[in-house]
Parts: structure tokens; sequence; C-alpha cells
């Protein structure tokens, strides 16, 4: 028994006849009757009861009300596996980092999801160096996250700079200046991330360069977060101009002198230069690349 005869076997039963079930499967007749009666040899019973009329045998109808539904399914799934090959259905494992997770990714997401309803997204939030252990793991398809550490075996795609601003309590006196450069934040408590941030190590490398570290700091883990603590007075803070729009109430915004100019890079860690192997992963890939780069 074969997915064609069942198919056959259906158009038999609505059409009532040989001819015309042939006619709509593009068969002979003669072929239609070879696979009836090789059905019924195979199932031991007559199915169809031939006469001036055709009718079917009691079997026949069991048959048939449970050949619907194996023939649904079966198409269903000839369906979802074309669809899956086109990469136009699939499961998309993706890591993100903040800011992009929260400020970035959402409408790009919805966007490419209205396009692709059929495939589905799962987001890790996490910093770069999980991120990448997740890739190596293969529990996830792709991130969007910093450049990895040197050495990794992953390959790693730019697509942008994340540009940094100094976010103040409004009356701080830093906020007489017009530019900040990063010698000016070592008399003053700074705000800072965890310490395997690559945010925080980046600013780290910066201030290092000034010959002075800050005299104090406060870490807070969520760089999504240090804004409301900046808002609460409780010092100043290095962070992604993306999240600052609009900046918190009772704070402002320095930019850093172009001398010392703070970013990052930002793109996509894969596990190889070819993009992902999955169909729907790869669209995904290149959709960012296209919504990011720049």
């Amino acid at each position: 028994m074969d997915f064609r005869t069942l198919k056959t076997f259906l158009m038999i039963v609505k059409y009532g006849s040989f001819n015309r079930a042939a006619e709509e499967m593009n068969y002979v007749q003669s072929t239609v009757t070879m696979q009836m009666q090789k059905l019924e040899t195979e199932l031991g019973m007559k199915l169809i009861e031939r006469g001036k009329t055709m009718q079917l045998s009691e079997a026949g109808r069991l048959f048939h009300e449970e050949s619907i539904q194996i023939v649904k399914r079966m198409e269903k799934l000839e369906t979802d596996l074309a669809d899956l090959q086109r990469g136009e259905a699939g499961h998309v494992r993706v890591g993100v980092t903040e800011p992009s997770a929260s400020y970035r990714l959402p409408s790009i997401i919805q966007r490419f999801m209205a396009q692709y309803p059929k495939i589905k997204i799962s987001l890790v939030v996490a910093n770069t160096p999980t991120l990448t252990e997740r890739l190596l793991e293969c529990e996830i398809d792709l991130a969007l996250c910093s450049a990895p550490d040197l050495g990794s075996d992953l390959y790693y795609d730019p697509l942008f700079k994340e540009e940094f601003v100094v976010l103040l309590p409004e009356h701080h006196p830093l906020t007489l200046q017009e530019f900040i450069a990063p010698v000016d934040l070592r008399d003053y408590r700074l705000l800072i991330t965890s310490a395997t941030c690559p945010y925080r190590r980046k600013l780290e490398m910066v201030l290092h360069g000034t010959g002075k570290m800050p005299l104090e700091t406060m870490e807070i883990g969520s760089i999504t977060a240090l804004q409301y603590y900046v808002e609460c007075g409780l010092g100043i803070a290095l962070l992604p101009n993306i999240i600052l729009n609009p900046a918190p109430k009772g704070t402002t915004i320095r930019t850093i002198n172009e001398e010392s100019l703070i970013d990052m890079t930002f793109g996509i860690l894969s596990r190889s230069s070819d993009y992902p192997q999955n169909q729907a992963s790869s669209k995904l890939y290149q959709y960012l690349r296209q919504e990011l780069r720049g």
C-alpha cells in the first residue's frame, strides 16, 4: 500500500467512477484498476462492490474514513517538507546581546515573521562569551553580538558600530562640558557592567589608556538598567546611544570627544562562513544582514 494508491481510492469514492478517477489523476483506467486490485489483495478483502453502481463494502467504508485522515496528514507533511527545503518553514534559535535584544531586534523579527509566518524563532539573551559557547555546543544557530575572543573557531560577520555616550545626573559637574574625554571620568563614581561583559572590557581598555583608572566604580549586572541608576544619582555611565531615546528624566547626555570616540563592533556570529546549514536560519541570517548593515 502506498500514498498514491490511497489517493486513487479516495478519487474513486469521490467521483463514483474508475474512469473519472483516472482522468483526475492523469492515469489510464487500467492503472487505476490495477491499483485497486493490488490494494484489495494486500488487505485480503473487498473494498468496492462492482455492479451497475459502485458501492463500498463495509470494509471499504471503514477504509475510506481512515484514508481521508491519512491522506490529509501526508499531504500536509509533503507541504511542510517542501516549505522546509525552501527555507519557508523551520525553527531558528537566535542568540542576542543587549541592547540589541530590546531595542533593535523586536521590530526586525516582527517584519521577518510577517514575511515568513511558518518560521518559528526562539531567542536567547546573554552576553557574547555565553552565546559563543552555546553556538559551539550547537544550542543556537546564530548570534547577534560583539566580536568573540581571538582563537574562536566561529565565523564573525561585522555589521555596524555601537556608539557610546556619557549619561550623567542633570546637575553633575561634567554637564558643564560640551564634550567629555575618558580622562574626565576618573574622579567620579562610574557605573559599570559585570566583569564578563564585553562592553565593560572595552571601557576598561579605554580607561587604562588614560593612565589612571577611576577611583570608584559600582557594578550593575545589566547594561539596560544602568540608566536608571544614573537617574537616581548613583554615578555616571557610558552607554550605547540607542537605549537613551529618550534618556530618563533628571539625566543629561554628553558625547565623547572625537579623539577618544568609544564604539564597539556588532555583527553576526555563526559556525560557518557559508551561512547556517538550516535553510530557515540562512534566510534569517541574510535578512538580519540586510537590516543591520551600516
